[in-house]
């Protein structure tokens, strides 16, 4: 038992004795200040199907897709990009 013990405490002393290292990772806080109005970037809002993007924003200027399961598909404008799972969007964001 008191092998056991010292086993343990110097483990424990080799491991706070080597130096730790962490990557930091910064993420910025997602900004909605964009309004999806005449102000800001007017862009497909959920539920618009495919073909309602494309009567109102008229063609894509790249798609790809689809992938994954369920299938995803993107359309990017010069403003915006759109996502769609199946051909419904599920959200729209602005291009910085």
């Amino acid at each position: 038992m008191h092998k056991m013990s010292l086993i343990i405490a110097g483990a424990l002393l080799l491991s706070t004795s080597l130096p730790s290292y962490a990557d930091v990772l910064s993420i910025a806080t997602p900004s909605y200040s964009t309004p999806n109005s005449t102000q800001g970037v007017l862009r497909p809002t959920r539920g618009m199907t495919m073909n309602d993007v494309e009567q109102k924003y008229g063609q894509a200027e790249s798609k790809s897709g689809p992938v994954g399961d369920p299938a995803i598909t993107t359309w990017r404008y010069p403003h915006f990009s759109v996502f769609f799972e199946s051909n419904i969007v599920i959200h729209s964001v602005v291009i910085r």
